[in-house]
């Protein structure tokens, strides 16, 4: 496991944890599907966007105007892990392109750090391992998961099963799922927005 990120002891309030190859993965079934149902080309989605989207379904809320210029911007911790050097179906594609670097927009600040999946341990692992770090946290108080739900969703359950009651955990899949102690949303909702396909394309 890549100590020096997903062992560190401080964490931002606002985590968004990422199946980086899964996400990329329904992004490219999105295309394909709703290219052919709509009948136009569909860009890359916004990564930007796409995190905007994930932590307004998670339940953040834009920051108040305040008049105080100290009060402390708004910030984000984004964990993508991955197996693969990139994400086709995004823009900007390249995970080197985005590792350490940041972006700011109306929900404040957004901070990214890509963990490659290494030899010692199996990406399903690495999910859960970092899933169980995170919310254990003292810091942190907002998660979003994003997992592979077609293959370890039952391991997700399991691993939030005892998370602090506290904590607002949000977990993404693309159709409703059995339960557990955290609120679910509907992942292809936000890729949707992503990738600019708008509701009245598809009301036929």
């Amino acid at each position: 496991m890549n100590g020096n990120v997903l062992n560190k002891t401080e964490w931002k309030e606002n985590v968004i944890l990422v199946d980086a190859d899964y996400v990329d993965k329904v992004a490219f079934d999105l295309i394909v599907n709703f290219e052919r149902m709509i009948g136009r080309r569909i860009p890359q989605a916004d990564m930007a966007k796409w995190l905007e989207c994930i932590a307004l379904d998670g339940g953040m809320k834009y920051p108040t105007t305040s008049t105080q210029p100290t009060e402390p911007v708004q910030q984000t911790q984004v964990i993508l892990l991955h197996q693969k050097q990139q994400m086709d179906n995004f823009q900007p594609s390249a995970l080197a392109d985005v590792d350490g670097k940041a972006f700011s927009g109306p929900l404040g600040e957004f901070l990214i750090s890509c963990v490659p999946v290494e030899e010692m341990v199996t990406a399903e692992d690495l999910f859960i391992d970092s899933m169980q770090i995170i919310c254990n946290s003292g810091d942190v108080k907002r998660v979003m998961v994003i997992p592979d739900a077609d293959h370890i969703y039952n391991k997700v359950r399991a691993g939030l099963r005892h998370a602090d009651d506290n904590k607002h955990i949000t977990v993404f899949s693309m159709q409703p799922m059995e339960g557990g102690n955290y609120r679910q949303e509907i992942l292809g909702y936000s890729l949707m927005a992503a990738l600019g396909i708008r509701a009245e394309e598809i009301k036929n």
